[in-house]
């Protein structure tokens, strides 16, 4: 297993009295793609900018290969950073972009002829030496912004949203670059990102984040598919979420029906949450499903329908398949045990109602 290359230990930041970070324990191994997820006022880019040198920890300590960094200058610490926005040099040209990290450190002519070049092809940007940036694509900009953080070396790179002002399709071919340029170089990556479909295409590791607390650490299949909570459930992908008993091990009651799963571990008759995902669900004849239901809306997604049932307690649930069905029609859902996650009870509120709650907190403070 790979060694830890940096720490957070027992680390807290508050803003006038408001927690933004509350106690975080992190590490973060060498050569990992490691990326920080939650909505906006989780507390990921205050992360960012303590592991950086851009703000002071409260209280804790920040371990870099063991030793403890509280308190060196960001210009002296092993990482770079890349920002949303590429700030490039807009006098200077590609070349000049790249080597000036190296040219501030005064390194040799000769280093620096060899390094950008070398810089330029990690980043698929090889023979733009001498474009300027605003001929430059979104894309383009970006991958000079981080060829120029890569060629200081550093240890770890941080990148904060780095991709939030790409259109979907260079988002989504940035994605697949970026995994490949942390990989080709064995530089550690520090990502922050709200979207999921980041997290989950790039990353080795993601640690979802909720209101300054970590929520869950684990591989994006951990992630996606044992969710800690209702919370990491709602946020990482679309779920089904519905209150039941667990009965036993390996039986669960939800939804005026027993079901058999896979989760053991509950105590008997514990109230639980249970979370089923819409790919996971199969649409079969009434006398063949467990439960019964209304179709209510169906919209055509081009790889499958996105198919909207109500049961007969009200409950909407969510049902992607390559099946279409009418609406107004009754048919019955069918889950396997191992469509079945069920989860302990958490008072965390959804994304969705985070996210609003923030937007609420930021005009009022604009005002």
């Amino acid at each position: 297993m790979a060694e830890r290359l940096i720490e957070l230990k027992n680390i807290r930041k508050t803003f006038d009295g408001e927690v933004a970070l509350g106690k975080i324990d992190l590490y973060v191994r060498r050569r990992e793609f490691l990326t920080l997820l939650g909505p906006s006022g989780c507390g990921k880019t205050t992360m960012l900018r303590i592991i950086a040198g851009f703000e002071q920890a409260d209280s804790g300590d920040l371990l870099f290969e063991g030793k403890r960094i509280n308190d060196v200058p960001p210009y002296q610490r092993r990482v770079n950073t890349v920002f949303q926005k590429y700030s490039l040099f807009q006098h200077m040209n590609v070349y000049d972009n790249v080597a000036f990290g190296l040219n501030i450190k005064k390194r040799d002519k000769k280093e620096i002829q060899k390094r950008v070049p070398e810089m330029l092809e990690l980043v698929g940007l090889a023979g733009f030496e001498k474009r300027w940036p605003e001929s430059l694509s979104g894309g383009q900009q970006q991958r000079v912004a981080i060829a120029r953080a890569l060629v200081n070396d550093p240890e770890v790179l941080l990148l904060d949203e780095p991709l939030a002002a790409l259109d979907l399709k260079m988002r989504k071919e940035m994605q697949s670059e970026l995994k490949r340029m942390q990989q080709q170089s064995g530089i550690t990556f520090i990502y922050v990102t709200h979207d999921q479909e980041e997290a989950l295409t790039m990353s080795d590791t993601i640690v979802v984040m909720s209101r300054g607390e970590i929520q869950q650490i684990g591989t994006p299949v951990d992630i996606y598919n044992e969710p800690a909570n209702s919370f990491v459930a709602d946020f990482i992908g679309e779920s089904n979420i519905t209150p039941g008993v667990m009965l036993k091990d390996y039986l669960c009651r939800f939804r005026g029906y027993d079901f058999p799963c896979l989760d053991a571990g509950f105590a008997p008759n514990e109230e639980v949450e249970v979370v089923v995902r819409p790919e996971d669900i199969d649409i079969v004849p009434v006398d063949k499903g467990m439960l019964t239901c209304t179709v209510k809306n169906i919209i055509f997604m081009g790889v499958h329908y996105e198919i909207t049932l109500e049961d007969a307690d009200g409950m909407e649930w969510t049902v992607h398949t390559t099946d279409a069905v009418g609406v107004g029609e009754t048919v019955g859902i069918y889950l396997d045990p191992d469509a079945i996650h069920v989860m302990k009870r958490s008072d965390e509120p959804l994304a969705a109602e985070q996210e609003e709650q923030y937007l609420a907190d930021q005009e009022e403070d604009n005002e």
